[in-house]
């Protein structure tokens, strides 16, 4: 045949129908959202736009510590421009919040306690106009002597009504009299790091025809903001309503209450819609950080390096307020020892305010510092005994039924000897000399001032333990509703995507449940039932067992119709790629035929075992369940300039079941990553109280160039019966042990004690060569 220029054209064969994508737990299901994201059109709170929008600026205070003598207001009230000017004053509720201590004014009303405390907020008609009122509030202070030592917390005059001590754990475990034939000790240092989120904060708040108001935030924990900030206005939490936009980063606590509070008294005040996008340099000044440590270290061990005691100080700087020290704390001082069997253990741990910047929940909070101390101990005992470090990590490693120092069993999947065996038996990447083919990146990057001859290469381990979900008797509890309409299924569940895959999960459980292959994840409002924060694997374990458990109540709704009808069971009828059948074979059908002209919905809630507060003596079952990953870190080290590069990272984990490989090797090596920079350079700095440096320049990200080789050599898939899906939570566990890992294989290479975080050049540097 040919068409009307005579040009010959041949009938193609028609094409076979194309397979249904794979779904359901197990593969690797793309986000819904990964194509808006990557060609830049999901849209994020900056994004935002209402008409008749103001713009918001918050003022802060320069001082660490500080009187408030007066604020005159006059001048930027006066501003062309200018629709509101906010102070304590006009607070009309709660006028303090805190995530885990209310215990922090909205605005400093008469002391300041650390640097860039906000103290008045404005709202203007354009972004440089509301800066510029903002900077003509005049405030005159009193400076004060700022504590930035937590050491001298416990002298030190009251910072804050509540004192200065925010709590103390005393653990007593076992014999106090207990000794050891060998005996190491140490001092150990853990620096601040920033969550240093991608995307800055920003909100909109639009206010209601009824007196109330909407703020459209990134919020991790929408329904705790929401009464936070109800209470702060004088407000019915039903007269507050957050809606979550997308959240550009998140591991920590992303939106610090200091920027929502101040949008939603504006919008409220001017009755008009208000945005504040914060930059980079409020917002270091504003959200919090990661804890910085002091932790001092006694190990006791028998000749055969099998541990008979720990002793330990922790003492955890909060900054200003307290937030979540105390269960920072509580982490901090369960998991002193690490995954090891220690039969007598003593560990004394506090946590203090300062006039340093504010700590608080940041990935893996608590175990990570007292890893870093536990792992190198680990490192000193085998260089006394002459042991190889993973051989005696292997004679003290904790199994399931063992006791942890805090009197709780182990029930869940322990493999923490299979992790450690991995690592240690997967090659290690060739040596330079090995492949002279091969550039050779020196420490310090590809035009390192290094030389060849002054780098040494070193092997190093790591193995460390999370727990998950709240701890010490938090109500963990997650409500999801599955609807199913015209062949689509529709979940509803308040747990916001952080970046940790929730939604894709969602959908692929209801895949897996009812056969449906198109799933929709409805947007996170406080209209929903409340689902909890976003941390601690705890919306895969509590978010994803509400979702199963609703999707499963739609199944029994779907397929009891059909039992009835052939005089069985439902739990004879299978639903496996889009078609029910029975047993026997006598039924068969799709889910769409079965599903025609019906709706059918139903709300579930997931809720863990019950967990207890630690007692006097430390004691008690604190947790739902723990996870552990072991690391071999590989690095070379310039030992005249102390330069460090992570050459390899082989990781094995302990992940209960893979629901999604794809996201779940994300995850582990974002958290890998993120431990890199803990070791190597994230350090946020603040002499006297005062932060230095506050943005991307001045703070030190790991880049790309700086990510090493992450080989992830194994994934123990022993469930956990508990768990729904067996899965545990995967993304904290690699932070908190990475940095102990390359800190080991530094030492390893040069000899030093490396009892720092960052490490510094100084502690890489070797004299005696």
């Amino acid at each position: 045949m040919s068409n009307e220029a005579g040009i010959a054209i041949t009938a193609a064969e028609p094409a076979p129908p194309a397979e249904a994508p794979p779904h359901g737990l197990g593969v690797s299901l793309s986000p819904a959202d990964a194509r808006a994201k990557t060609e830049g059109t999901f849209p994020y709170a900056a994004d935002l736009w209402a008409e008749g929008l103001l713009w918001a600026a918050v003022l802060r205070s320069p001082h660490a510590h500080a009187r408030i003598v007066s604020i005159d207001t006059t001048h930027a009230r006066e501003m062309p421009g200018v629709r509101a000017v906010i102070t304590h004053a006009d607070v009309p509720g709660t006028p303090r919040h805190g995530r885990g201590v209310p215990d922090r004014p909205v605005f400093a009303s008469d002391v300041v306690r650390h640097h860039g405390e906000p103290i008045a907020a404005v709202a203007a008609d354009h972004p440089d106009t509301a800066r510029m009122a903002a900077a003509a509030v005049i405030v005159e202070y009193e400076v004060l002597d700022p504590v930035t030592d937590p050491e001298h917390a416990f002298e030190a005059e009251p910072l804050h009504p509540d004192g200065n001590l925010i709590r103390h754990i005393p653990l007593h475990h076992g014999d106090p009299e207990a000794a050891g034939e060998v005996v190491v000790e140490g001092l150990y240092r853990i620096g601040r790091q920033d969550p240093a989120p991608i995307g800055a904060e920003a909100g909109l708040a639009v206010p209601r025809p009824d007196g109330g108001v909407e703020l459209y935030l990134a919020s991790t924990d929408p329904h705790t903001d929401r009464n936070t900030a109800a209470a702060c206005y004088g407000l019915s939490p039903d007269r507050v309503k957050i809606v979550v936009t997308g959240v550009p980063g998140a591991t920590a606590d992303r939106e610090d209450q200091g920027f929502q509070l101040p949008l939603g008294l504006l919008a409220l005040r001017t009755g008009c819609p208000v945005k504040l996008t914060a930059t980079r340099e409020e917002s270091f000044l504003g959200h919090v950080h990661r804890h910085p440590t002091l932790l001092r270290y006694r190990h006791h061990a028998d000749a055969e390096g099998r541990l008979v005691k720990v002793e330990a100080q922790i003492l955890l700087d909060a900054g200003a307020y307290a937030d979540t020290s105390a269960e920072a704390l509580a982490a901090a001082v369960s998991f002193a020892c690490g995954p090891y069997v220690v039969p007598n253990a003593f560990i004394e741990g506090w946590a203090v305010r300062t006039n340093n910047p504010p700590s608080g929940h940041v990935r893996g909070e608590g175990a990570m510092q007292v890893c870093a101390a536990y792992e190198a101990q680990m490192d000193k005992l085998a260089r006394k005994l002459g042991v190889d470090p993973a051989e005696l990590r292997l004679r003290n490693v904790l199994a399931t039924g063992d006791v942890l120092p805090i009197g709780q069993t182990v029930t869940c999947p322990a493999p923490v000897a299979e992790l450690l065996q991995a690592v240690r038996d997967f090659p290690l990447p060739t040596l330079p000399k090995d492949a002279p083919e091969d550039e050779w990146l020196l420490p310090g990057g590809p035009e390192g001032a290094g030389e060849p001859g002054a780098v040494r290469r070193g092997v190093g381990y790591g193995l460390g333990m999370v727990h998950m979900l709240g701890a010490e008797g938090t109500d963990e509890v997650s409500t999801a509703t599955v609807k199913v309409h015209d062949g689509v299924a529709t979940v509803l569940c308040a747990a916001v995507e952080t970046g940790q895959g929730f939604t894709t999960l969602a959908r692929q459980i209801v895949q897996e449940t009812l056969g449906i292959e198109e799933v929709h994840v409805a947007p996170v409002d406080t209209d929903q039932p409340p689902a909890g924060a976003g941390c601690r694997g705890r919306h895969t374990w509590v978010s994803g067992g509400a979702v199963e458990r609703a999707a499963k109540m739609v199944r029994a709704q779907l397929l009891q119709p059909l039992a009835h009808k052939f005089g069985m069971s439902t739990e004879l009828l299978q639903i496996t790629d889009g078609k029910i059948t029975s047993y026997d074979g006598v039924l068969s059908t799709t889910v769409t035929e079965a599903l025609e002209g019906k709706e059918l919905w139903a709300t579930a809630q997931c809720r863990p075992h019950p967990t207890e507060p630690l007692n006097a003596a430390g004691q008690g079952d604190a947790f739902v369940s723990l996870a552990f990953c072991a690391i071999r870190a590989v690095v070379d080290v310039d030992v005249e300039l102390g330069s460090v590069r992570v050459v390899e990272l082989a990781v094995a984990q302990d992940v209960g079941r893979v629901l999604n490989p794809a996201q779940l090797a994300a995850r582990i090596e974002a958290g890998v990553t993120q431990g890199v920079g803990i070791a190597l350079t994230e350090n946020l700095r603040a002499p006297r109280g005062l932060v230095r440096h506050p943005d991307l320049t001045g703070y030190a990200l790991p880049t790309a160039l700086d990510a090493p080789d992450i080989r992830i050599v194994k994934l123990v898939e022993e469930r956990d019966v508990v768990a729904p899906f067996g899965a545990k939570s995967v993304s904290a566990v690699p932070v908190v042990t990475a940095p102990a890992a390359v800190a080991s294989a530094v030492r390893a290479a040069t000899g030093r004690p490396v009892n720092r975080l960052p490490i510094r050049p100084q502690a890489a540097v070797v004299t005696d060569r």
